[in-house]
């Protein structure tokens, strides 16, 4: 997955022999990528997240989020999704506040307006700060 600008300066974020199987079986419809930028770590995920995938999601947001150093985000960027299910906004929504406990903001990454919409709507907006583009997650204070 391309990540933009900021490709030169991404350190790929190795996930656990049990999560890199999951995500690479041939019937998961569930792909990600997880670079570190400097402290912050950017989750680029595509393909979708439902309730028969849900665990493999989680696992995956706290994996990546564990990899994150205090201030930096970790960036979750879903425009590669083409679905997501009530589940995987419930899972953001608590790994959010994990992360907050720890210092680290979780920034959500979309430029569908459903997908602000759906955080809004499910009470979520405080938590999961959505913003258009990766590098402006990134540089958001």
């Amino acid at each position: 997955m391309n990540l933009g600008p900021s490709d030169s300066f991404s350190i790929p974020v190795p996930l656990s022999d049990r999560l890199s199987l999951e995500l690479g079986e041939p019937s998961s419809t569930l792909r990600a990528s997880t670079v570190r930028s400097g402290p912050a770590v950017v989750i680029r995920a595509g393909g979708e997240v439902d309730a028969a995938n849900e665990h493999t999601w989680q696992g995956l947001l706290a994996e990546a989020s564990a990899m994150a150093a205090r201030p930096g985000p970790l960036v979750v960027d879903v425009t590669g999704l083409d679905f997501m299910g009530c589940c995987a906004f419930a899972v953001l929504a608590d790994e959010a506040e994990q992360c907050r406990r720890r210092g680290i903001t979780l920034r959500l990454v979309s430029s569908d307006p459903a997908i602000a919409r759906i955080v809004s709507a499910c009470g979520f907006g405080q938590v999961l700060p959505v913003h258009p583009t990766t590098e402006s997650a990134l540089s958001a204070a």
